[in-house]
């Protein structure tokens, strides 16, 4: 066995050119798939433009909804409370004065 490094002709062949051709052509076709869909992603990042359809409520039970505030935090306190009594992420009837962990101080 000769382990000795090969050298590479100094005119390559065909057979070489078009295989090396053919790699950079697809490498550059993925590197602009990914660049194309990376921006795509970023804009609706910087957007916040998601389809809401998407989204999904979770159960009382997922979030430990409970019906009692835990301390200073409730539900009416939340970002995610919409009056009267709803949510925008748990499902069901929500107290006003409920907590769950999603628990989300709206900005003062």
């Amino acid at each position: 066995m000769d382990d000795a490094p090969q050298i590479p002709p100094e005119h390559p062949s065909r057979r070489s050119i078009l295989r090396r051709s053919a790699f950079t052509v697809g490498g550059v076709a993925m590197l602009g798939a990914i660049m194309a869909g990376g921006a795509a992603m970023l804009g609706t990042m910087i957007s916040g433009n998601r389809a809401a359809e998407a989204q999904t409520k979770m159960t009382p039970t997922a979030v430990s909804y409970q019906g009692t505030p835990q301390g200073p935090q409730r539900c009416d306190n939340c970002t995610q409370f919409e009056s009267p009594a709803s949510c925008k992420v748990v499902t069901g009837t929500i107290a006003a004065a409920g907590w769950c962990k999603l628990y989300a101080k709206k900005p003062a």
